[in-house]
């Protein structure tokens, strides 16, 4: 069964195979991913107000475009004392898509005269499956059933310090540092962030990976 991932970032493959293969197991063999960027399918403008509904937008647009279920993941930081914000402007909160070190800035230039204990943070994450209706898992006896949709959240808690630390990861990364901890310290006895984890850490504690587990069984639903 193919799988396709609405992401241009051929990285976020790899994960999520091994999610489902540590959860499926021998029957992980039966699917196959490949990326919307590797189609050559367009980005959907994401005009959702929540982490739920722009990966919705993004799974929906390509199971409808290609036929085939659907993945697709938004994720985001939000901060405690901020309400919900960065949030789903995460990415673009300094006003550039994607500019990790703008964006890094001016957070911590909002925060900064914050004290340490109300600076706690999580990282959160929607990710979403779509079965289009026309799509043989879909079909039952090859009649087709209604088009499904399965949403799973995961979270990742912890804290923005005050300077950027580690070399790892992207966005927020070198400012975060998650609750759970790898069971090792940097050189000066802190407690890692998640830029100074390796990405096998990081993963194991990760919103995203949280979320995608959470969706295994739906996959393992439809193989099965």
């Amino acid at each position: 069964m193919k799988i396709v991932v609405a992401t241009h970032n051929e990285g976020k493959l790899p994960e999520i195979r091994t999610i489902i293969e540590n959860e499926l197991g021998a029957a992980a063999h039966q699917v196959e991913l490949v990326s919307a960027g590797s189609m050559n399918l367009p980005d959907p403008v994401e005009t959702g107000v929540t982490f739920e509904e722009n990966a919705l937008i993004k799974a929906r647009d390509v199971a409808e475009r290609t036929g085939l279920p659907a993945l697709a993941d938004d994720s985001g930081l939000i901060v405690d004392i901020l309400g919900s914000a960065p949030g789903i402007l995460s990415a673009r909160w300094s006003g550039v898509h994607g500019h990790d070190g703008a964006n890094n800035a001016l957070l911590l230039s909002q925060l900064e005269d914050i004290a340490d204990e109300k600076r706690g943070a999580r990282f959160c994450c929607a990710a979403a499956l779509v079965i289009p209706q026309d799509c043989k898992e879909s079909q039952v006896d090859g009649t087709p059933l209604k088009a499904r949709k399965i949403v799973e959240l995961g979270e990742m808690r912890g804290a923005v310090i005050r300077e950027p630390r580690g070399e790892n990861g992207f966005g927020y990364d070198s400012i975060f540092v998650p609750e759970d901890q790898p069971g090792r310290l940097d050189n000066a006895g802190r407690m890692l962030t998640s830029a100074e984890m390796t990405a096998e850490e990081k993963n194991a504690i990760s919103h995203r990976h949280k979320a995608l587990t959470a969706l295994a069984p739906a996959i393992k639903e439809l193989i099965d």
